[in-house]
């Protein structure tokens, strides 16, 4: 129901921190901000909301990294090759060289990459306001947490929070979802035991045998709705596996209402499947949950609109900017809107043409991580400047992590030069990103 009633509230805030560089969000794309910008030497902290860093990866449960290479090239180096590397090393992918992530296990990479590199952090802060000292350029990031309302202030700040809260509490312009604002279903991840993989490998069921078990289930009652995409179990170890099964349709990640519905109807969906799992499929008839994520997986909210929208024709002709900091290859996914037979069609069509080849992908500028109107303050992540197409290509852990590192590189070269965002040599940001192992091909030095 709509609020209708107001009340004036003021108060003086106590400031917890001055630092150089804020970040704002330690999902994938935050932690690579911070750490890149720590590096290189500059004062950093990250101001997470949930209990740990990762974001989906983590307290998400989202099973697997979606591809990090284009077939030839490894298209997130840098931090993300890092990332990927020490969580091999500590046996946290499954199989140990594969993509199935093992959560408890990043966590733990997060933390230790994070203090190593010397940033400070905060978990359970909510950044819920900002402060600017002149329209354009912010000053103070106003937080809650369980002692209360404080501030941070900073030099220069990255919004990674997913949803640009930053951007958007300093009037930055931004697009949600499709022309009418409808936004991607969300998705609550799970973790379940009991699973006999080598009972599914040797079951041999193709996508479009389960695809008609599915539609057997669908009539015999076992679901809600007839939600046909279902991306499926991945293997996160010899008897585990994490589900992206489910779709919370209608959410809304930026309110706290709509998140909640979709919590709870996704914890109750879950019942569901794991009566299909159990009945119809081979391999799961023991299967037990063990647990959903305490983060919904929001595929998409707003996208900060910056000095350059990157859009799907920049997807399809492979782009190459001036301004390159990265290249990635993701292929577009947009998840179905509705439950329905004509909503599932049309995603099938759009995910299984709007591919690249091997060896291809798309340049991403340095200008869709600069806010319109903002001076001080870069975007990274899932909210960055693009049109709703390309952003389900960006918008995965990989894409996160090269955005990110980029982000983190131009705040520190804000701070070391005392330019704002549009001041700074690109050339120079660059040549850093490669240094560090970006892989920037049309960079010729």
């Amino acid at each position: 129901m709509p609020h209708t009633k107001s009340i004036p509230y003021a108060r003086r805030l106590p400031v917890r921190a001055e630092v150089e560089v804020l970040v704002a969000g330690g999902g994938p794309a935050g932690v690579a901000a911070a750490v890149t910008a720590a590096r290189q030497g500059r004062m950093v902290h990250i101001l997470e909301a949930h209990s740990c860093f990762g974001g989906m990866g983590t307290a998400g449960l989202v099973p697997a990294f979606m591809q990090f290479t284009d077939g030839v090239n490894f298209l997130a180096g840098g931090i993300g090759k890092e990332i990927l590397d020490e969580l091999r090393r500590r046996g946290g992918t499954y199989p140990p060289d594969g993509m199935g992530i093992r959560a408890e296990v990043l966590k733990r990479v997060y933390d230790d990459m994070v203090s190593d590199a010397g940033v400070d952090f905060t978990f359970h802060a909510h950044v819920v306001d900002v402060l600017w000292e002149e329209r354009g350029t912010v000053s103070t990031v106003v937080c809650a947490g369980k002692t209360g309302l404080f501030a941070v202030e900073a030099k220069t700040f990255v919004d990674c929070t997913g949803d640009g809260d930053v951007c958007a509490f300093a009037g930055a312009p931004y697009e949600k979802g499709d022309e009418t604002g409808a936004m991607m279903p969300g998705t609550l991840c799970s973790l379940w035991a009991d699973i006999d993989w080598e009972a599914v490998k040797a079951g041999g069921i193709t996508g479009e045998e389960r695809n008609r078990r599915l539609e057997q289930a669908f009539k015999d009652g076992v679901f809600t709705l007839e939600d046909r995409h279902l991306p499926g179990i991945w293997p996160v170890g010899d008897h585990i596996g994490g589900g992206n099964i489910g779709h919370t349709f209608e959410v809304d990640g930026t309110d706290e209402e709509s998140l909640t519905a979709a919590y709870v109807w996704g914890r109750k969906s879950m019942t569901e499947y794991e009566r299909f799992y159990k009945e119809y499929l081979k391999g799961y008839e023991k299967m037990a949950l063990v647990a959903t994520g305490s983060l919904l997986g929001v595929r998409e909210t707003r996208r900060i609109m910056g000095d350059y929208v990157l859009t799907v024709d920049d997807y399809t002709n492979r782009a190459v900017f001036d301004d390159e900091i990265g290249r990635y290859s993701y292929p577009v996914d947009i998840h179905i809107a509705k439950p329905d037979r004509k909503s599932y069609d049309a995603f099938v069509k759009e995910h299984t043409t709007m591919r690249l080849g091997k060896g291809e992908s798309y340049g991403i500028p340095y200008r869709i991580l600069t806010p319109k109107g903002l001076k001080n303050v870069l975007v990274a992540g899932r909210c960055v400047s693009t049109d709703r197409q390309a952003q389900s290509s960006i918008r995965v852990m990989p894409g996160c992590y090269i955005t990110g590192q980029a982000a983190g590189m131009a705040a520190a070269l804000m701070v070391e030069t005392g330019k704002d965002s549009r001041g700074i040599n690109v050339r120079e940001l660059q040549k850093r990103l490669k240094a560090m192992g970006g892989y920037l091909p049309n960079y010729a030095g």
